[in-house]
C-alpha cells in the first residue's frame, strides 16, 4: 500500500500526515494489544477503557451528513515501512517533505489517539458498506515494540488522551448545530426580551459573578432549563426518540421549529405570569438586577441559578400532576414566597447570618415550591423529606 503523505518533525517524533478510507481503517488498524505493555492484564485494562462511546460515534457517522473527524494518530511497527520522497519545484521553491509512505502489508497499526473513532468507523461500515470509501485524516508515527519504544508510545498515548479537553457546556451552547436545546437557547438569547444582551450572563459556569448587576440568569442555567423543557416536550408529545438523540443528532427543521415554539411559549408565559419578571424588565436603570440579587438580603430565588432551575422543574411537575396549563401553574407559583430572606428559604438557600447562598439539592427546592402551591399534591414520601429537611408542618 502506497499512501501519499507529508513528512514533518516535532520534538522527538517524525510523523506522516495523510488520509485513510474507512475500509482501510477497518482492514489495517487493530486495537491496542501488547504494544504499550508486556503485561496482558495492563493491555486488557486499556481495551476495557474503550466504552460504549464508540456506539455514539457510529450513530454520528450513520446519521450526520456533515460528519467530520479530527486526525487519528496511528502507530506503525513491524513490516517494512519506507518513505519515498518526491521532490517538488514550484515558483522557484523546492519542497522535500512530500512523498509516499509505502507499507508492505505486514505492518501492525494501532491507534495512539482515536480508539473510539476507529471502533465507531468499523461498526458504521458494517451497517452501511457504502461508507467504505469515505476518508479520515490520519497521522502516522513510528513505534518500536521494545521496552524503550513502549515507554515512548505510552507517554504519547497518555499525553494525547490526558490533555484532550472535552468541549465545555458554554461552547456547546454557542456552537453545537446538532443539540436542539443549544440551538433553541441561542435563538432565545438573540430574540427573546428576557435573555437579550446584558440580561444573560455569558459565563463559564452556572453561577453569576457577584459584580453582575444586570443579568437575570446565566447562559448555562438557561440551557439546563431548556433541557428539562425538552424532556417534557418529548414525553408529552409521545415522541419515542429519547433526550440523548435530540442533543447528539440534529432533528429535522420541523422538529426544531416545534420545540422552539414550545420553548418560546413557556418563557413567554413565565415572563407574563411572574410579576417580579415583568417588574425587572420594566426597569430602565443600569443595574436592574441589583435589587433581586444582592449580598444584603439575597434577593429573589429566580435570579439565582440555584433557584431558577428547580423552579422550572417544579413548574413542569405541577403541570404533569395537576394536568393544567403552564399559564395556570405559573399564576399559582407567582403567589408563592420567592424572597430569599423569608421563610421557607432562610437557612435553606440563604444564610441570613453570613449573608451568602447555601448549597441545596434541586429536588428539595422543587418540593418546597410545589408545597407552597398545593401541599396535597405531594406524596407521603415527599412530605416526609420536607419535614426532615426544613420542618414543614
Amino acid at each position: 500500500m502506497r499512501i501519499p503523505a507529508i513528512r514533518a518533525h516535532m520534538g522527538i517524533w517524525y510523523y506522516y500526515v495523510s488520509t485513510l478510507s474507512f475500509s482501510e481503517i477497518d482492514k489495517y488498524v487493530k486495537k491496542v494489544d501488547q504494544e504499550l505493555h508486556d503485561s496482558k492484564a495492563l493491555s486488557d485494562m486499556i481495551q476495557r477503557s474503550i466504552t460504549d462511546n464508540y456506539k455514539r460515534i457510529k450513530e454520528y457517522i450513520l446519521t450526520q451528513e456533515e460528519r467530520f473527524f479530527n486526525s487519528l494518530v496511528l502507530a506503525v511497527y513491524d513490516g517494512d515501512p519506507k518513505w519515498i520522497e518526491v521532490e517538488l519545484n514550484y515558483k522557484e521553491e523546492e519542497f522535500f517533505n512530500l512523498g509516499f509512505l509505502e507499507l508492505s502489508g505486514e505492518e501492525r497499526i494501532f491507534p495512539v489517539d482515536g480508539q473510539h473513532r476507529v471502533e465507531g468507523i468499523k461498526a458504521a461500515i458494517k451497517e452501511n458498506p457504502q461508507l467504505a470509501h469515505e476518508r479520515v485524516p490520519v497521522v502516522f508515527i513510528g513505534h518500536k515494540n521494545d521496552k524503550e519504544g513502549m515507554k515512548r508510545s505510552r507517554r504519547l498515548f497518555s499525553t494525547l488522551n490526558r490533555y484532550a479537553k472535552p468541549v465545555s457546556t458554554k461552547d456547546i451552547i454557542a456552537l453545537d448545530e446538532d443539540d436542539v436545546a443549544a440551538i433553541v437557547t441561542r435563538n432565545l438569547v438573540e430574540n427573546f426580551q428576557l435573555f437579550k444582551e446584558e440580561r444573560i450572563a455569558m459565563v463559564k459556569s452556572k453561577a453569576i459573578p457577584d459584580n453582575n448587576r444586570t443579568a437575570f440568569t446565566s447562559i448555562i442555567t438557561l440551557y439546563q432549563c431548556n433541557i428539562e423543557l425538552l424532556k417534557y416536550f418529548l414525553k408529552s408529545n409521545d415522541i419515542k426518540k429519547g433526550i440523548k438523540q435530540y442533543v447528539r443528532f440534529r432533528p429535522s427543521d420541523l422538529e426544531i421549529e416545534e420545540f422552539e415554539e414550545f420553548c418560546f411559549a413557556f418563557w413567554n408565559s413565565f415572563k407574563n405570569k411572574i410579576s417580579i419578571i415583568s417588574e425587572y424588565l420594566s426597569l430602565q436603570n443600569d443595574t436592574p438586577a441589583k435589587h433581586y440579587r444582592n449580598k444584603k438580603y439575597g434577593g429573589n430565588i429566580l435570579f439565582r441559578p440555584i433557584g431558577l432551575f428547580p423552579f422550572v422543574l417544579a413548574t413542569i411537575e405541577l403541570v404533569k400532576r395537576k394536568k393544567i396549563s403552564f399559564d395556570d401553574v405559573l399564576q399559582k407559583l407567582n403567589k408563592t414566597k420567592l424572597d430569599l430572606n423569608r421563610e421557607p428559604w432562610k437557612q435553606v438557600l440563604w444564610d441570613s447570618y453570613n449573608k451568602r447562598m447555601l448549597r441545596s439539592d434541586n429536588n428539595l427546592v422543587k418540593l418546597l415550591l410545589m408545597y407552597q402551591t398545593d401541599k396535597d399534591i405531594l406524596t407521603i414520601k415527599e412530605i416526609e423529606k420536607l419535614k426532615i429537611e426544613v420542618s414543614v408542618k
